[in-house]
């Protein structure tokens, strides 16, 4: 009961028909994340778009120059030198066909998934344990590499993931309601800058119709798209 008289006290000043300024829609976000726990920001975006169609699919990574605020947990495919260097640059999981085994057990403790290329064939065999929760390796987002140290660093600093979902909505975590105002500004605008990049070919008409930004425990506040852009 009190939790929900608490979130009641947070929809006040909220006017769900207006669109407000990045500026003052982070504001009231930060204002109204009043849990005990540092909550994170997330954002939401509409896009004009059929992820049906391959050619209207939308999916990237994007460093955030402020990082998440989260701790995030890496497990990396790969053997030898190159295991090696996974574990040098900080991965939390490193293994090969052990790890596989693991995953199709349901032993699933990462947040994020990277593989060498040469891994592929045995990593490919998890698509329908790991691709549900977004976790499959994909070259196009930089997680299926030569390169894993690089891509380790990458996880731990920051990088953030999104890929359009059925309904062609689009979640991200962008902060914490820690973080100060300009941090948490500049890792929208990041963000959105890079959904604006990722603009499919397919997509016409108004591509992003609405941005949302809320803490964990707070409402949904909805910005004005071109303030996020400019």
């Amino acid at each position: 009961m009190a939790s929900n008289k608490r979130y009641k006290a947070t929809l006040n000043g909220i006017d769900k028909n207006t669109n407000y300024s990045i500026d003052e829609a982070i504001k009231m976000v930060k204002e109204r994340a009043t849990a005990k726990f540092d909550e994170s920001v997330d954002i939401a975006i509409n896009l004009g778009v059929d992820p049906r169609h391959a050619d209207q699919m939308v999916r990237g990574v994007i460093n955030l120059p402020n990082g998440t605020g989260k701790t995030v947990r890496v497990a990396v495919f790969a053997k030898d030198a190159k295991a090696d260097e996974a574990r040098a640059a900080g991965a939390d999981i490193v293994g090969d066909k052990e790890l596989a085994d693991e995953v199709l057990a349901g032993k699933i403790d990462f947040d994020r998934c990277i593989a060498t290329p040469d891994m592929m064939p045995l990593v490919g065999r998890l698509g329908k344990v790991l691709g549900p929760r977004n976790l499959m390796p994909n070259p196009k987002v930089g997680t299926v590499t030569p390169d894993v140290a690089q891509a380790v660093k990458d996880a731990k600093g920051g990088a953030v993931e999104f890929r359009v979902e059925k309904a062609g909505i689009l979640h991200a975590g962008v902060g914490k309601a820690s973080f100060d105002q300009k941090a948490l500004l500049e890792n929208i605008k990041a963000f959105v800058s890079a959904v604006q990049k990722a603009k499919p070919s397919g997509a016409k008409g108004v591509y992003i119709k609405r941005i949302t930004i809320s803490s964990t425990m707070g409402p949904g506040v909805h910005v004005d798209s071109s303030s996020a852009l400019n």
